[in-house]
């Protein structure tokens, strides 16, 4: 969102101080000088917008817009003062009354562009959160590992401490409603408890590998990521295959982003068509936390299916 407020003042005083000089020298030095004052106004009024986002969401409609307006102009006027007097002659000799009426403006487009996006997120806010709700632990998961824990009550029952101990730690996770971002080295560690359960039913037929990186772990993530993509991977890659399957978790830094990679092996015959409810839960959660900076990719063959993931650290 940043980047993209600082892009667009900049787009319009590129365009604004367009007209008047004769040679690419003079535009360059006009929008040099320009950027000194609409930067540090720009990124003012995003500041103090977001310091007072509570007490702004508050207001009716038409205050809130006044209330930007207003905060725009006094950053164009604030960055005005700041500004040598010997630069802003270079401008044209430009008055207080041209940054403060242009503060203003651009504070109104800006926040039009920010009202615009609150309402599309919405929508898809909502969409994510029933998404979320559907995809967490299904309720043929808890019926099958009661079950194996009853086989194994009487045969293991150490084992079936740590199984039902699992199990009691996923359904925390899966209906703590604080939404909060997590570390990816907790969803791991969920993840982890999740297969350790499957293993129990599955035996030899599941074939689990982890190659994780510490460092990749420091990455926020949203809740309940990683969990319904690997009870994906068993439902689609072993379940489904007699001689069962592999499932391969990977992480990694590369360029202060975190990756995730999720393969699992295909079945030799085609599985059951899923509704792709996790896929598009994990895509829109990735994409509502850290909009254009997460990246989210599926690839799939007749042997393989891959998920990667990109988080900034």
């Amino acid at each position: 969102m940043l980047l993209r407020a600082v892009l667009f003042v900049h787009g319009v005083l590129a365009v604004g101080v367009a007209f008047g000089p004769k040679s690419i020298d003079a535009w360059l030095n006009r929008f040099a000088i320009g950027a000194g004052l609409a930067l540090p106004a720009t990124l003012a009024w995003l500041v103090v917008a977001c310091l007072l986002k509570r007490q702004l969401g508050r207001l009716v409609p038409w205050l809130q817009w006044v209330a930007a307006v207003a905060l725009g102009a006094a950053c164009g006027a604030g960055a005005y003062v700041l500004q040598d007097a010997g630069s802003l002659d270079l401008l044209g000799g430009i008055h207080w009354p041209g940054p403060t009426a242009a503060g203003g403006a651009l504070a109104a487009a800006l926040f039009y562009w920010l009202t615009l996006r609150a309402r599309a997120r919405l929508p898809a806010h909502v969409e994510a959160r029933l998404a979320e709700l559907q995809s967490r632990i299904r309720p043929h998961f808890l019926f099958n590992t009661l079950n194996t824990a009853i086989a194994l009550a009487r045969l293991d029952p150490a084992r079936t401490e740590t199984l039902l101990e699992d199990l009691a730690e996923l359904f925390r996770v899966a209906l703590n409603d604080s939404g909060e971002a997590v570390t990816l080295s907790e969803e791991v560690a969920l993840a982890q408890r999740y297969l350790a359960i499957e293993q129990v039913r599955f035996g030899d037929r599941l074939k689990v590998t982890w190659e994780l990186d510490e460092d990749a772990g420091q990455a926020r993530v949203p809740p309940l990521l990683l969990q319904p993509l690997v009870e994906n991977a068993v439902r689609h890659g072993v379940e489904p295959a007699p001689e069962g399957g592999q499932i391969r978790i990977r992480t990694r830094v590369k360029r202060a982003h975190a990756v995730i990679i999720i393969v699992n092996t295909m079945p030799g015959k085609p599985s059951r068509p899923g509704n792709g409810i996790a896929l598009r839960n994990v895509r829109e959660r990735l994409r509502l936390m850290h909009d254009v900076t997460a990246q989210f990719e599926v690839r799939a063959d007749n042997q393989f299916f891959r998920v990667q993931m990109v988080v900034p650290l």
